[in-house]
Protein backbone atom coordinates (compact mmCIF):
# COMPACT_ATOMS: atom_id res chain seq x y z
CA UNK A 1 0.00 0.00 0.00
CA UNK A 2 1.61 3.43 -0.83
CA UNK A 3 1.75 6.00 1.95
CA UNK A 4 2.36 9.55 2.10
CA UNK A 5 5.82 10.49 3.74
CA UNK A 6 6.57 14.05 4.55
CA UNK A 7 10.03 15.37 5.57
CA UNK A 8 10.66 18.40 7.26
CA UNK A 9 14.34 19.80 6.34
CA UNK A 10 15.95 19.20 3.20
CA UNK A 11 19.84 19.29 3.69
CA UNK A 12 21.44 16.78 4.53
CA UNK A 13 19.64 13.65 5.97
CA UNK A 14 16.26 14.81 4.57
CA UNK A 15 17.31 14.46 1.11
CA UNK A 16 18.61 10.96 1.52
CA UNK A 17 15.93 9.48 3.42
CA UNK A 18 13.79 10.57 0.87
CA UNK A 19 15.85 8.92 -1.93
CA UNK A 20 16.22 5.94 -0.45
CA UNK A 21 12.85 5.49 0.53
CA UNK A 22 11.51 6.29 -3.12
CA UNK A 23 14.07 3.74 -4.63
CA UNK A 24 12.07 0.99 -2.03
CA UNK A 25 8.55 2.30 -2.93
CA UNK A 26 8.20 3.96 -5.66
CA UNK A 27 4.45 4.38 -5.26
CA UNK A 28 4.44 6.42 -2.49
CA UNK A 29 4.26 9.93 -2.39
CA UNK A 30 7.37 11.85 -0.67
CA UNK A 31 6.88 15.67 -0.13
CA UNK A 32 10.29 17.10 1.40
CA UNK A 33 9.80 20.65 3.09
CA UNK A 34 12.20 23.48 3.72
CA UNK A 35 12.13 26.96 4.41
CA UNK A 36 15.19 27.83 2.47
CA UNK A 37 15.80 28.61 -1.37
CA UNK A 38 18.95 26.62 -1.55
CA UNK A 39 19.03 22.33 -0.13
CA UNK A 40 20.58 19.70 -0.73
CA UNK A 41 23.62 20.95 -0.01
CA UNK A 42 26.99 19.82 1.54
CA UNK A 43 27.10 22.27 4.61
CA UNK A 44 30.48 21.15 5.47
CA UNK A 45 32.35 22.38 2.77
CA UNK A 46 31.00 26.22 3.15
CA UNK A 47 34.33 27.20 4.74
CA UNK A 48 35.85 26.02 1.65
CA UNK A 49 33.58 28.14 -0.33
CA UNK A 50 34.31 30.75 1.69
CA UNK A 51 37.89 30.43 0.70
CA UNK A 52 37.64 29.75 -2.65
CA UNK A 53 38.61 26.37 -2.94
CA UNK A 54 35.44 25.56 -4.13
CA UNK A 55 34.57 28.51 -6.19
CA UNK A 56 30.82 28.05 -7.33
CA UNK A 57 28.33 28.00 -4.21
CA UNK A 58 26.50 25.06 -6.91
CA UNK A 59 29.40 23.04 -6.49
CA UNK A 60 28.08 22.20 -3.27
CA UNK A 61 25.08 21.80 -4.39
CA UNK A 62 25.55 19.19 -7.34
CA UNK A 63 25.74 15.82 -7.81
CA UNK A 64 29.12 14.00 -8.64
CA UNK A 65 27.75 13.47 -12.05
CA UNK A 66 27.54 18.21 -12.21
CA UNK A 67 23.18 18.02 -11.52
CA UNK A 68 22.28 20.48 -9.27
CA UNK A 69 19.91 18.99 -6.53
CA UNK A 70 17.22 21.16 -6.59
CA UNK A 71 13.56 21.34 -6.81
CA UNK A 72 13.23 20.36 -10.50
CA UNK A 73 15.92 17.59 -9.94
CA UNK A 74 14.00 16.25 -7.23
CA UNK A 75 10.81 16.36 -8.73
CA UNK A 76 11.91 15.03 -12.31
CA UNK A 77 15.20 12.24 -11.63
CA UNK A 78 13.78 11.32 -7.92
CA UNK A 79 10.34 11.41 -7.83
CA UNK A 80 10.10 13.71 -5.18
CA UNK A 81 8.01 16.99 -4.52
CA UNK A 82 10.18 19.93 -2.98
CA UNK A 83 8.74 22.64 -1.44
CA UNK A 84 11.19 25.54 -0.89
CA UNK A 85 10.78 28.25 1.16
CA UNK A 86 7.62 26.86 2.95
CA UNK A 87 8.31 26.94 6.93
CA UNK A 88 6.53 23.90 9.40
CA UNK A 89 5.14 25.86 11.86
CA UNK A 90 3.26 22.70 13.68
CA UNK A 91 2.83 19.10 13.80
CA UNK A 92 -0.20 17.70 15.21
CA UNK A 93 0.74 14.01 15.90
CA UNK A 94 -2.41 12.85 16.60
CA UNK A 95 -4.35 14.54 13.46
CA UNK A 96 -1.28 13.41 11.62
CA UNK A 97 -0.96 16.96 10.02
CA UNK A 98 1.57 19.54 9.86
CA UNK A 99 0.82 23.31 9.49
CA UNK A 100 2.57 25.06 6.57
CA UNK A 101 3.20 28.73 6.43
CA UNK A 102 3.79 29.05 2.71
CA UNK A 103 6.77 32.18 2.60
CA UNK A 104 6.44 33.41 -0.62
CA UNK A 105 2.43 33.59 -1.24
CA UNK A 106 1.85 33.72 3.15
CA UNK A 107 -0.66 30.94 2.85
CA UNK A 108 -1.08 28.80 5.78
CA UNK A 109 -2.28 25.29 5.03
CA UNK A 110 -2.19 21.89 6.76
CA UNK A 111 -0.57 19.06 5.09
CA UNK A 112 -1.30 15.49 6.15
CA UNK A 113 1.24 11.55 6.40
CA UNK A 114 1.46 9.04 7.24
CA UNK A 115 4.59 9.00 8.24
CA UNK A 116 6.66 12.16 8.97
CA UNK A 117 10.83 12.27 9.11
CA UNK A 118 12.36 15.28 11.28
CA UNK A 119 15.31 16.47 9.36
CA UNK A 120 15.38 20.19 10.69
CA UNK A 121 19.52 20.22 11.80
CA UNK A 122 20.76 22.45 14.13
CA UNK A 123 21.07 25.97 14.55
CA UNK A 124 24.17 28.38 15.42
CA UNK A 125 24.48 29.31 19.36
CA UNK A 126 24.46 32.79 19.11
CA UNK A 127 25.56 34.32 22.02
CA UNK A 128 23.49 36.98 23.90
CA UNK A 129 25.85 39.97 22.95
CA UNK A 130 24.73 43.27 22.28
CA UNK A 131 25.69 43.87 18.93
CA UNK A 132 25.35 40.60 17.85
CA UNK A 133 22.73 41.79 14.84
CA UNK A 134 24.89 44.60 13.32
CA UNK A 135 25.45 44.14 9.68
CA UNK A 136 28.71 42.42 9.09
CA UNK A 137 28.58 39.74 12.04
CA UNK A 138 27.62 36.23 10.82
CA UNK A 139 26.82 32.90 12.07
CA UNK A 140 26.92 30.92 8.93
CA UNK A 141 23.70 29.22 9.29
CA UNK A 142 23.17 28.03 5.96
CA UNK A 143 24.12 28.70 2.41
CA UNK A 144 22.33 31.69 1.97
CA UNK A 145 24.36 33.66 4.91
CA UNK A 146 27.73 31.70 3.56
CA UNK A 147 26.99 33.63 -0.34
CA UNK A 148 26.39 37.21 1.79
CA UNK A 149 29.25 36.70 3.96
CA UNK A 150 31.42 35.61 0.26
CA UNK A 151 30.00 38.43 -1.48
CA UNK A 152 30.92 41.10 1.21
CA UNK A 153 34.55 39.78 1.38
CA UNK A 154 34.38 40.10 -2.49
CA UNK A 155 33.65 43.84 -2.29
CA UNK A 156 36.67 44.28 -0.56
CA UNK A 157 36.85 46.78 2.80
CA UNK A 158 37.56 43.65 4.57
CA UNK A 159 40.87 43.90 6.35
CA UNK A 160 40.37 42.87 9.91
CA UNK A 161 37.81 39.94 11.28
CA UNK A 162 37.17 38.45 14.48
CA UNK A 163 36.31 34.72 14.69
CA UNK A 164 34.48 34.08 18.00
CA UNK A 165 35.21 30.64 19.18
CA UNK A 166 37.75 27.84 18.40
CA UNK A 167 36.00 24.97 17.73
CA UNK A 168 35.99 22.84 14.28
CA UNK A 169 34.15 25.78 12.52
CA UNK A 170 35.98 28.55 14.44
CA UNK A 171 39.29 27.36 12.99
CA UNK A 172 38.43 25.94 9.36
CA UNK A 173 36.23 29.51 9.09
CA UNK A 174 39.30 31.22 10.20
CA UNK A 175 42.06 29.46 7.88
CA UNK A 176 39.18 30.19 4.84
CA UNK A 177 39.34 34.28 5.73
CA UNK A 178 43.37 33.97 6.06
CA UNK A 179 45.12 32.07 3.27
CA UNK A 180 43.45 32.71 0.22
CA UNK A 181 41.97 36.84 1.56
CA UNK A 182 44.97 37.55 3.05
CA UNK A 183 42.55 39.01 6.19
CA UNK A 184 44.01 39.95 9.46
CA UNK A 185 42.35 37.05 11.77
CA UNK A 186 42.02 36.13 15.23
CA UNK A 187 40.26 34.08 17.58
CA UNK A 188 38.66 34.53 20.60
CA UNK A 189 38.22 31.73 22.73
CA UNK A 190 36.65 31.06 26.00
CA UNK A 191 38.64 28.06 27.09
CA UNK A 192 41.66 27.73 28.04
CA UNK A 193 42.30 25.83 24.66
CA UNK A 194 41.47 25.41 21.06
CA UNK A 195 39.07 22.39 20.12
CA UNK A 196 38.28 22.14 23.63
CA UNK A 197 36.60 18.92 24.24
CA UNK A 198 37.90 17.17 21.18
CA UNK A 199 41.87 17.22 22.11
CA UNK A 200 44.21 17.73 25.58
CA UNK A 201 45.59 20.79 26.36
CA UNK A 202 49.25 19.05 24.59
CA UNK A 203 47.75 18.23 21.41
CA UNK A 204 46.01 21.87 21.15
CA UNK A 205 49.31 23.70 22.00
CA UNK A 206 50.11 21.89 18.91
CA UNK A 207 47.46 23.11 17.13
CA UNK A 208 47.54 26.66 18.21
CA UNK A 209 51.35 26.82 17.33
CA UNK A 210 50.52 25.55 13.45
CA UNK A 211 47.71 28.51 13.85
CA UNK A 212 49.84 31.28 14.41
CA UNK A 213 52.39 30.34 12.13
CA UNK A 214 49.98 31.18 10.10
CA UNK A 215 49.31 34.47 10.82
CA UNK A 216 46.43 33.92 13.02
CA UNK A 217 46.40 35.02 16.27
CA UNK A 218 44.31 33.56 19.13
CA UNK A 219 43.40 35.09 22.18
CA UNK A 220 42.34 31.83 24.73
CA UNK A 221 40.59 32.13 28.30
CA UNK A 222 38.94 35.40 27.03
CA UNK A 223 35.32 36.41 26.77
CA UNK A 224 33.74 38.48 24.45
CA UNK A 225 31.24 41.02 26.15
CA UNK A 226 29.95 43.12 23.17
CA UNK A 227 29.95 43.93 19.29
CA UNK A 228 29.95 47.63 18.75
CA UNK A 229 29.80 49.51 15.43
CA UNK A 230 27.44 52.56 14.30
CA UNK A 231 26.17 51.12 10.62
CA UNK A 232 27.89 47.96 11.07
CA UNK A 233 30.22 46.05 12.57
CA UNK A 234 33.40 48.13 14.09
CA UNK A 235 34.89 45.81 17.39
CA UNK A 236 34.65 42.97 19.28
CA UNK A 237 35.13 43.55 22.86
CA UNK A 238 36.73 41.10 25.49
CA UNK A 239 37.16 40.94 29.21
CA UNK A 240 40.78 42.01 28.17
CA UNK A 241 40.70 43.67 24.80
CA UNK A 242 39.03 45.54 21.91
CA UNK A 243 39.91 44.41 18.59
CA UNK A 244 39.03 45.87 15.47
CA UNK A 245 37.10 44.32 13.40
CA UNK A 246 35.34 44.39 9.78
CA UNK A 247 33.79 41.16 10.03
CA UNK A 248 33.18 38.50 12.67
CA UNK A 249 32.23 35.42 12.48
CA UNK A 250 30.07 33.53 15.34
CA UNK A 251 31.24 30.22 15.77
CA UNK A 252 30.39 28.96 19.25
CA UNK A 253 28.51 25.53 18.50
CA UNK A 254 25.21 24.32 17.61
CA UNK A 255 22.09 23.50 19.57
CA UNK A 256 19.45 21.31 17.74
CA UNK A 257 17.05 22.61 16.13
CA UNK A 258 13.98 20.56 18.14
CA UNK A 259 11.17 23.32 19.00
CA UNK A 260 8.92 21.07 16.85
CA UNK A 261 9.31 18.13 17.91
CA UNK A 262 8.90 19.54 21.75
CA UNK A 263 5.60 21.57 20.96
CA UNK A 264 4.16 18.35 19.48
CA UNK A 265 5.07 16.36 22.49
CA UNK A 266 7.87 14.20 21.31
CA UNK A 267 10.42 13.52 24.09
CA UNK A 268 13.28 15.73 24.32
CA UNK A 269 16.55 15.27 25.74
CA UNK A 270 17.71 17.81 28.73
CA UNK A 271 20.19 19.38 26.15
CA UNK A 272 17.49 19.44 23.67
CA UNK A 273 18.18 17.10 21.24
CA UNK A 274 15.25 14.72 20.12
CA UNK A 275 15.27 11.42 21.36
CA UNK A 276 15.13 8.24 18.62
CA UNK A 277 15.82 4.58 18.97
CA UNK A 278 18.20 2.63 17.56
CA UNK A 279 15.83 2.39 14.14
CA UNK A 280 15.64 6.38 14.77
CA UNK A 281 11.50 6.50 15.28
CA UNK A 282 11.39 9.13 18.48
CA UNK A 283 8.87 8.45 20.54
CA UNK A 284 6.00 8.60 18.53
CA UNK A 285 5.82 5.55 16.37
CA UNK A 286 4.53 7.48 13.40
CA UNK A 287 7.73 10.35 13.21
CA UNK A 288 11.42 9.44 12.67
CA UNK A 289 14.02 11.99 13.02
CA UNK A 290 17.99 12.11 12.40
CA UNK A 291 20.68 14.50 11.88
CA UNK A 292 21.86 17.25 13.80
CA UNK A 293 18.58 17.66 15.64
CA UNK A 294 18.86 14.30 17.65
CA UNK A 295 21.16 12.30 20.55
CA UNK A 296 22.61 9.24 19.56
CA UNK A 297 24.38 6.67 21.96
CA UNK A 298 27.92 6.93 22.69
CA UNK A 299 29.29 3.86 22.02
CA UNK A 300 32.01 4.65 24.33
CA UNK A 301 30.68 5.90 27.23
CA UNK A 302 27.06 3.84 26.59
CA UNK A 303 25.84 6.84 27.39
CA UNK A 304 23.36 9.98 25.31
CA UNK A 305 26.09 11.89 22.81
CA UNK A 306 25.18 14.55 20.14
CA UNK A 307 27.34 14.72 17.35
CA UNK A 308 26.19 17.34 14.64
CA UNK A 309 27.82 16.08 11.48
CA UNK A 310 26.87 15.91 8.16
CA UNK A 311 28.48 12.08 7.74
CA UNK A 312 26.21 10.95 10.49
CA UNK A 313 23.00 12.61 9.11
CA UNK A 314 23.79 10.96 5.49
CA UNK A 315 23.89 7.54 7.22
CA UNK A 316 21.11 8.18 9.25
CA UNK A 317 19.09 9.24 6.41
CA UNK A 318 19.90 5.82 4.75
CA UNK A 319 18.28 3.84 8.02
CA UNK A 320 15.62 5.97 8.27
CA UNK A 321 14.54 5.69 4.23
CA UNK A 322 14.46 1.65 4.71
CA UNK A 323 12.70 2.06 7.92
CA UNK A 324 9.95 4.22 6.19
CA UNK A 325 9.39 1.13 3.74
CA UNK A 326 9.35 -1.20 6.58
CA UNK A 327 12.54 -2.17 6.94
CA UNK A 328 14.51 -2.98 10.42
CA UNK A 329 17.78 -0.98 10.32
CA UNK A 330 19.21 0.40 12.90
CA UNK A 331 21.85 3.16 13.92
CA UNK A 332 23.68 1.80 16.61
CA UNK A 333 25.34 5.06 17.78
CA UNK A 334 28.74 6.85 17.53
CA UNK A 335 32.44 6.90 19.08
CA UNK A 336 32.92 10.74 17.68
CA UNK A 337 35.08 11.08 15.25
CA UNK A 338 36.43 14.01 13.26
CA UNK A 339 39.32 15.38 11.03
CA UNK A 340 39.69 18.97 10.76
CA UNK A 341 42.22 20.63 8.22
CA UNK A 342 44.46 23.55 9.54
CA UNK A 343 46.47 24.69 6.54
CA UNK A 344 49.48 22.31 5.75
CA UNK A 345 48.38 20.11 8.54
CA UNK A 346 45.52 18.22 10.00
CA UNK A 347 44.04 17.28 13.16
CA UNK A 348 41.86 14.57 13.75
CA UNK A 349 40.38 12.29 16.98
CA UNK A 350 38.08 9.77 17.79
CA UNK A 351 36.42 8.80 21.12
CA UNK A 352 37.62 10.48 24.07
CA UNK A 353 39.86 12.72 24.97
CA UNK A 354 41.49 12.79 28.15
CA UNK A 355 39.59 15.73 29.67
CA UNK A 356 36.05 14.60 28.35
CA UNK A 357 37.07 10.93 29.85
CA UNK A 358 37.41 12.47 33.35
CA UNK A 359 34.05 14.06 33.05
CA UNK A 360 32.71 10.94 32.70
CA UNK A 361 34.35 9.44 35.38
CA UNK A 362 37.23 7.27 33.80
CA UNK A 363 40.87 6.78 35.42
CA UNK A 364 42.99 7.67 32.22
CA UNK A 365 46.25 8.26 30.63
CA UNK A 366 48.36 9.36 27.42
CA UNK A 367 50.52 7.38 25.57
CA UNK A 368 52.36 9.82 23.03
CA UNK A 369 54.40 8.60 19.53
CA UNK A 370 55.80 10.81 17.32
CA UNK A 371 56.67 8.44 14.20
CA UNK A 372 57.02 8.32 10.46
CA UNK A 373 54.00 7.72 8.46
CA UNK A 374 56.14 5.84 6.10
CA UNK A 375 59.13 3.56 6.33
CA UNK A 376 61.73 5.65 7.80
CA UNK A 377 64.20 5.27 4.50
CA UNK A 378 61.30 6.16 2.29
CA UNK A 379 62.16 9.57 1.10
CA UNK A 380 58.40 10.85 1.07
CA UNK A 381 57.23 11.43 4.77
CA UNK A 382 55.33 13.33 6.98
CA UNK A 383 55.34 12.71 10.74
CA UNK A 384 52.58 11.76 12.88
CA UNK A 385 51.89 13.23 16.43
CA UNK A 386 49.60 11.12 18.23
CA UNK A 387 47.86 10.55 21.40
CA UNK A 388 46.27 7.28 22.84
CA UNK A 389 43.87 7.85 25.66
CA UNK A 390 43.55 4.56 28.12
CA UNK A 391 41.92 3.69 30.86
CA UNK A 392 44.17 2.87 33.89
CA UNK A 393 44.15 -0.70 35.42
CA UNK A 394 41.99 -2.18 32.08
CA UNK A 395 44.23 -1.13 29.40
CA UNK A 396 41.14 -0.30 27.20
CA UNK A 397 41.46 2.02 25.00
CA UNK A 398 39.22 5.10 25.07
CA UNK A 399 40.36 7.71 22.19
CA UNK A 400 42.85 8.45 19.97
CA UNK A 401 44.04 12.11 18.91
CA UNK A 402 46.57 13.19 16.34
CA UNK A 403 48.14 15.96 14.26
CA UNK A 404 50.35 15.66 11.34
CA UNK A 405 51.12 17.20 7.80
CA UNK A 406 50.44 13.93 6.16
CA UNK A 407 46.64 14.34 6.38
CA UNK A 408 45.39 11.26 4.58
CA UNK A 409 48.12 9.13 6.68
CA UNK A 410 46.33 10.47 9.57
CA UNK A 411 43.04 10.20 8.99
CA UNK A 412 43.88 6.03 7.83
CA UNK A 413 45.11 5.17 11.55
CA UNK A 414 42.05 7.90 13.45
CA UNK A 415 39.82 5.69 11.16
CA UNK A 416 41.36 2.27 11.98
CA UNK A 417 40.62 2.98 15.66
CA UNK A 418 37.61 4.69 15.53
CA UNK A 419 36.39 1.25 13.61
CA UNK A 420 37.10 -0.93 16.90
CA UNK A 421 36.19 1.52 19.37
CA UNK A 422 32.92 0.28 20.03
CA UNK A 423 34.20 -3.29 20.85
CA UNK A 424 36.09 -1.88 24.02
CA UNK A 425 39.69 -2.84 22.36
CA UNK A 426 42.65 -2.94 24.46
CA UNK A 427 46.33 -1.66 24.38
CA UNK A 428 47.20 -5.16 23.55
CA UNK A 429 44.62 -5.04 20.26
CA UNK A 430 46.17 -1.99 18.96
CA UNK A 431 49.85 -3.37 19.54
CA UNK A 432 48.59 -6.37 17.18
CA UNK A 433 46.00 -4.09 15.22
CA UNK A 434 46.57 -5.93 11.35
CA UNK A 435 47.37 -3.02 9.07
CA UNK A 436 48.71 -2.97 5.45
CA UNK A 437 52.51 -2.13 4.66
CA UNK A 438 54.38 -1.04 1.54
CA UNK A 439 57.09 1.51 2.50
CA UNK A 440 55.77 4.11 0.70
CA UNK A 441 52.34 3.33 2.84
CA UNK A 442 53.41 3.04 6.22
CA UNK A 443 56.34 1.20 8.72
CA UNK A 444 56.72 -2.66 9.22
CA UNK A 445 55.69 -1.38 12.98
CA UNK A 446 53.08 0.66 12.16
CA UNK A 447 52.93 4.10 14.50
CA UNK A 448 49.46 2.69 15.87
CA UNK A 449 51.49 -0.81 16.69
CA UNK A 450 54.11 1.29 18.19
CA UNK A 451 51.45 3.50 20.33
CA UNK A 452 50.15 0.23 21.48
CA UNK A 453 53.64 -0.70 22.85
CA UNK A 454 54.34 2.37 24.64
CA UNK A 455 50.82 2.65 26.46
CA UNK A 456 51.11 -1.48 27.19
CA UNK A 457 54.57 -0.53 28.91
CA UNK A 458 53.12 2.66 30.88
CA UNK A 459 50.65 0.58 32.09
CA UNK A 460 53.15 -2.30 33.27
CA UNK A 461 55.27 0.42 35.14
CA UNK A 462 58.21 0.14 32.53
CA UNK A 463 57.47 2.90 30.49
CA UNK A 464 57.67 5.39 33.59
CA UNK A 465 57.37 9.39 31.61
CA UNK A 466 56.04 12.75 30.83
CA UNK A 467 54.24 14.34 27.92
CA UNK A 468 55.39 17.56 26.60
CA UNK A 469 53.83 20.28 28.86
CA UNK A 470 55.01 18.08 31.81
CA UNK A 471 58.44 18.49 30.07
CA UNK A 472 57.78 21.82 29.69
CA UNK A 473 57.36 22.85 33.27
CA UNK A 474 59.94 21.19 34.36
CA UNK A 475 62.66 22.52 31.63
CA UNK A 476 61.32 26.52 32.65
CA UNK A 477 61.83 25.47 36.70
CA UNK A 478 65.20 23.39 35.97
CA UNK A 479 66.93 26.08 38.34
CA UNK A 480 64.80 25.54 40.94
CA UNK A 481 64.80 21.78 41.47
CA UNK A 482 67.20 18.85 41.69
CA UNK A 483 66.55 17.84 38.10
CA UNK A 484 68.93 16.77 35.04
CA UNK A 485 68.36 15.87 31.23
CA UNK A 486 69.86 12.95 30.30
CA UNK A 487 70.21 13.12 26.62
CA UNK A 488 71.04 9.58 24.92
CA UNK A 489 71.51 10.08 21.44
CA UNK A 490 74.95 10.46 19.98
CA UNK A 491 77.01 13.64 20.65
CA UNK A 492 76.46 15.39 17.37
CA UNK A 493 72.93 15.79 18.38
CA UNK A 494 73.26 16.27 21.81
CA UNK A 495 76.28 17.86 22.03
CA UNK A 496 75.04 21.80 21.12
CA UNK A 497 72.54 21.47 24.09
CA UNK A 498 75.38 20.09 26.23
CA UNK A 499 77.35 22.97 25.89
CA UNK A 500 74.67 25.79 26.33
CA UNK A 501 73.35 23.72 29.58
CA UNK A 502 76.42 21.97 30.93
CA UNK A 503 74.82 22.18 34.51
CA UNK A 504 71.37 20.56 33.40
CA UNK A 505 71.88 18.83 30.50
CA UNK A 506 74.12 15.56 30.03
CA UNK A 507 74.58 13.12 27.35
CA UNK A 508 75.04 9.48 27.74
CA UNK A 509 74.60 7.10 24.75
CA UNK A 510 71.92 4.48 25.31
CA UNK A 511 73.84 2.32 23.24
CA UNK A 512 77.25 2.55 25.52
CA UNK A 513 75.61 3.04 28.79
CA UNK A 514 76.49 0.05 30.01
CA UNK A 515 79.95 1.05 30.42
CA UNK A 516 79.63 4.94 30.70
CA UNK A 517 77.32 4.67 34.10
CA UNK A 518 79.83 6.81 36.10
CA UNK A 519 78.21 9.61 33.64
CA UNK A 520 74.73 9.35 34.65
CA UNK A 521 73.30 12.79 36.93
CA UNK A 522 73.06 12.16 40.08
CA UNK A 523 70.08 14.20 40.57
CA UNK A 524 66.69 13.63 42.66
CA UNK A 525 65.06 13.30 39.29
CA UNK A 526 66.45 12.21 36.06
CA UNK A 527 64.50 13.15 32.60
CA UNK A 528 65.74 10.87 29.35
CA UNK A 529 65.22 12.33 25.80
CA UNK A 530 65.94 11.02 22.99
CA UNK A 531 64.92 11.78 19.45
CA UNK A 532 61.30 10.05 19.44
CA UNK A 533 61.16 8.27 23.07
CA UNK A 534 62.53 4.63 22.10
CA UNK A 535 66.02 4.80 22.46
CA UNK A 536 65.29 6.92 25.91
CA UNK A 537 62.75 3.94 26.87
CA UNK A 538 65.54 1.59 26.58
CA UNK A 539 68.02 3.48 28.72
CA UNK A 540 65.41 3.76 31.15
CA UNK A 541 65.15 -0.55 31.17
CA UNK A 542 68.86 -0.49 31.67
CA UNK A 543 69.34 1.58 34.19
CA UNK A 544 66.56 0.54 36.49
CA UNK A 545 68.47 -3.12 36.09
CA UNK A 546 71.04 -1.41 38.10
CA UNK A 547 69.24 -0.38 40.25
CA UNK A 548 68.58 3.42 39.16
CA UNK A 549 64.77 3.97 38.99
CA UNK A 550 64.38 7.78 39.46
CA UNK A 551 63.70 8.87 36.01
CA UNK A 552 61.51 9.76 33.67
CA UNK A 553 61.28 9.47 29.65
CA UNK A 554 60.39 11.78 27.76
CA UNK A 555 57.53 10.35 25.91
CA UNK A 556 57.76 11.31 21.76
CA UNK A 557 60.98 12.39 22.29
CA UNK A 558 62.87 15.42 20.98
CA UNK A 559 60.00 15.44 17.86
CA UNK A 560 57.00 16.12 19.93
CA UNK A 561 58.68 18.80 22.35
CA UNK A 562 59.55 20.58 19.23
CA UNK A 563 55.88 20.56 18.12
CA UNK A 564 54.45 21.09 21.21
CA UNK A 565 56.75 24.20 21.48
CA UNK A 566 59.12 23.91 23.98
CA UNK A 567 61.97 26.18 24.04
CA UNK A 568 65.29 24.52 24.81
Amino acid sequence: MSQRVVIIGAVALGPKAACRFKRLEPDSEVIMIDENAIISYGGCGIPYYVSGDVSDAKALQSTTFHMVRDEAFFREAKGIDVRTRSRALSIDPRARQVLIHDLESNHEYLLSYDKLVLSTGSRPRILPLPGVDLPGVYAISGMEEAIRLKEQISRGGVEKAVVVGAGLIGLEMAEALTDLWGIETCIVEIASQVLPGFISPDMARMVHNVLEDNGITLYTSEQVEKISGSARVQKVITDKRELDADLVVLAAGVVPNSRLALEAGLEVSPQGAVVVDRQMRTSDEHIFAGGDCVQIENLVTGKPGYYPMGSMANRQGRVIGTNLAGGEDEFPGAVGSFVVKIFDHAAAGTGLSPESARRQGFEVFSAYVAQFDKSHFYPEKDLLYLELVVEQNTGRILGLQGLSTGGDSLKGRIDAVAAILASKPTTMDLSNLEVCYSPPFGSAMDALNNLGHVAENILKGRNRGIGPGEFAKLWQDRDKRDVAFMDCRGEDNAGPLVEKYPEKWKNVQTETLDKNLHLVPGAETIVLVCNNGGRSYEAQLKLAGKGITNTLNAHGGMALLKKWGVDI
